[in-house]
């Protein structure tokens, strides 16, 4: 079977016809004449392109076949996970144009490359914020390098442009797929505020420079370059880096801490910037509130009036005061303005900080009230001050060794696969101890993994006496055991890393002659951390993988016959059970399709019967409701009818008009083989009567439409 990939066309199954075309090149090589220069360069020539051709449709088929699965544990300790690596491969193709677009620009905005993208991005919209307001102001500062700052605006104008380009084409989610169809992905952008934000941000406002000034040079306030304002409103691309940042990185705390300190020295920048605006049009040094630039008979510097700005506006915001006081009408009136704004972001400033503060201590608040409870209770219930040391001990040893995160409850936030993978990574030296667990099932092994429970002892605690039914199993992860006798005085064995024990008793062998109890007292040295997988959980993975489980028993026999403890006579007999067993289960669950399938046909027929029923008794009803002209011409004909009682005369049922009416008579000429027949008075024909034969004429025509 052909399998075809793009440009290449590659057949598995034609390995001979590939052999024989090798052959006929190596053929063709011992062939060539050294002097012939012509067919060695056609053959080399060929040579590579052979070459070439063979490399690209083995690269292109490792994509489409990745080939056998190498076993679970060994992809992870390799680390060699082939989709993360196409993806670190394709970050950048993705972020700049070519992957699941053909050819064209789709921006992936979940790869790194974008992210960086928005970082640069960031960066000169922190220019603008910072920059474009001081020039405004400062004309020292916009005479100080006219040519650097025209260079640097304008490179920012080539960075907005092209994030407009990438903007545009940025990919998002509709029913959980990403959308690259680059015309639906700009007629998105262009229908969003974005689109407007973006093009107001680019207009070319520095034509106003014909008019406001020259860009190179500034001789008053404001300065040119205040028509470059638009650019500052491209906050939310800045905005969206900080978000990038937040989720992507690991002290989240300390980054939030880092962005409001920000915000808050962009504020105080402009509003140095503003108090120096109103100086200027004031008055420099007309009063003791504004800003002075000549001392001594000298100028100041442009460093220091743009630090005692800066320090006047921190001063302000942060409500400390100790300003000089204003004295005319419209500084009054800003300094309050300063100050309501002031107690606003303060306010807002020490209570996110606070917050975020708090953030930082939850986990040791958390552990630290944990810990007051027990002491509150083991000070309530008098416990001894031996045992308080070594709970006291515990807690300190779990939270020097980062083990007070409750990994559960954090884990239940996160859907079972990522769950799966995050333990696979975490736990994978450990699990790779196991021999029985070597080579199972990816899904088995998962489901075991998540149900591995991290356990801690303190030295001088027991893991397991002897002669305890074995219900856990434990993994060494850190500490050492000792393996000793009853007293505890002799050890017998030390074990470390890495080491497990128990994972035969909880396997429920039959033929153990151990009974699955412990054959060992188990004894912690230090402190030790294991990890406990209970009987219970891996029975109940097992149910689900009946493979897994037979390839489990198999594995725990061959243990135990490797030790001796197996009675294979009890074992053997066990299984026979078993499979005797399983095979009434087999025969019963056949039995029992069988009996649902004669159920569910009788069934039928009883629905259909019923069916029936109900379509002949409502027939009957219909037919019962129908007028008889006959009954109605006896009514009206006939006062009293004659009936005759004898036996021997049958009155015909089909009709009433049809029974014959006795005369009577005083001869007996008429009678029938010499019979008598007596005479019978005439009956009254009374309404009950005739309700009667009414009922009787009904019944017969029904019977016989049914007959027909």
């Amino acid at each position: 079977m052909s399998v075809t990939v793009p440009l290449v066309t590659f057949d598995p199954s034609g390995e001979k016809q590939g052999s024989k075309t090798r052959m006929k090149m190596a053929n063709e090589k011992t062939n060539f004449h050294e002097s012939d220069a012509v067919h060695l360069a056609s053959f080399t020539q060929r040579m590579g392109r052979w070459i070439h051709r063979f490399r690209r449709t083995r690269q292109m088929m490792s994509d489409v076949h990745p080939g056998p699965d190498a076993g679970f544990l060994e992809r992870f300790a390799s680390g060699e996970d082939h989709h993360s690596e196409r993806q670190s491969d394709v970050g950048w193709k993705a972020f700049l144009c070519r992957q699941h677009c053909r050819g064209q620009l789709v921006v992936d905005t979940t790869q790194k490359g974008h992210y960086k993208w928005l970082g640069i991005v960031s960066i000169a919209i922190m220019y603008n914020y910072i920059f474009i307001v001081g020039r405004t102001v400062f004309w020292d500062m916009q005479n100080l390098c006219p040519i650097v700052w025209l260079v640097l605006d304008y490179t920012c104008d080539l960075i907005y442009v092209f994030d407009m380009a990438v903007h545009a084409h940025e990919g998002y989610l509709e029913q959980g797929l990403m959308v690259t169809d680059p015309d639906k992905l700009r007629r998105h952008y262009w229908q969003s505020w974005d689109s407007k934000i973006d093009i107001f941000s680019l207009l070319p406002t520095d034509l106003l420079y014909l008019v406001w000034g020259s860009p190179t040079e500034c001789i008053h306030v404001p300065c040119g370059v205040v028509v470059r304002m638009n650019r500052l409103f491209r906050l939310s691309r800045m905005m969206a880096f900080f978000d990038k940042t937040e989720n992507q990185t690991n002290f989240p705390n300390a980054f939030r801490i880092t962005k409001v300190m920000i915000y808050l020295l962009v504020i105080i920048h402009w509003n140095g910037c503003i108090y120096f605006a109103i100086s200027n049009a004031i008055g420099f040094g007309s009063d003791g509130w504004v800003v002075t630039l000549v001392e001594n008979g000298a100028n100041l510097s442009l460093t220091y009036q743009y630090i005692f700005t800066f320090y006047w506006s921190t001063l302000t915001l942060t409500t400390i005061g100790e300003t000089p006081p204003p004295e005319i009408e419209v500084e009054f009136v800003f300094v309050i303005v300063e100050y309501m704004i002031g107690i606003l972001i303060f306010a807002t400033i020490v209570g996110n900080i606070g917050s975020m503060i708090t953030n930082m201590n939850a986990s040791r608040t958390e552990f630290q009230t944990r810990m007051d409870a027990v002491k509150q209770y083991m000070v309530f219930r008098k416990v001894s001050k031996e045992l308080e040391e070594r709970v006291i001990q515990w807690f300190d040893y779990m939270w020097s060794n980062k083990q007070s995160l409750d990994e559960g409850r954090v884990m239940d936030t996160l859907p079972d696969k990522l769950k799966a993978e995050i333990a696979i990574h975490v736990h994978l030296d450990t699990l790779k101890q196991v021999k029985i667990f070597q080579d199972c099932e990816p899904g088995l092994l998962a489901e075991l993994v998540l149900k591995l429970q991290l356990q801690v002892f303190s030295p001088g605690d027991y893991i397991c006496r002897k002669g305890d039914v074995g219900k856990e199993m434990y993994i060494v992860k850190r500490g050492k055991l000792s393996v000793c006798s009853d007293d505890g005085k002799t050890v017998f064995v030390t074990l470390g890393a890495g080491s497990v024990f128990g994972e035969v008793s909880i396997l429920n062998i039959a033929g153990n002659k151990t009974g699955n109890r412990r054959t060992a007292n188990v004894r912690s040295v230090g402190y030790s951390d294991l990890f406990c997988l209970s009987k219970s959980d891996l029975w109940n993975a097992l149910q689900e993988y009946p493979e897994g489980r037979k390839t489990l028993l198999e594995r725990g026999r061959q243990l135990l016959l490797k030790d001796g403890l197996l009675d294979e006579e009890v074992n053997r007999r066990h299984q026979d059970e078993c499979d005797s067993a399983k095979d009434r289960i087999d025969k019963l669950e056949m039995a029992l399709d069988t009996l649902q399938t004669r159920f569910a046909r009788l069934l039928a027929e009883y629905t259909s019967s019923q069916q029936t029923i109900k379509q002949r008794i409502s027939k009957v009803e219909q037919q019962s409701q129908q007028p008889f002209p006959e009954i109605d011409a006896i009514v009206e004909n006939n006062s009293a009818v004659t009936i005759p009682s004898s036996p021997n005369l049958k009155r015909k049922s089909s009709n009433l008009l049809d029974v014959p009416v006795r005369k009577p008579s005083t001869s007996r000429s008429d009678d029938v083989a010499g019979d008598e027949v007596p005479h019978v008075p005439p009956v009254p024909f009374t309404e009950n009567k005739i309700n009667a034969d009414v009922s009787t004429l009904n019944l017969n025509r029904i019977e016989s439409e049914n007959h027909q």
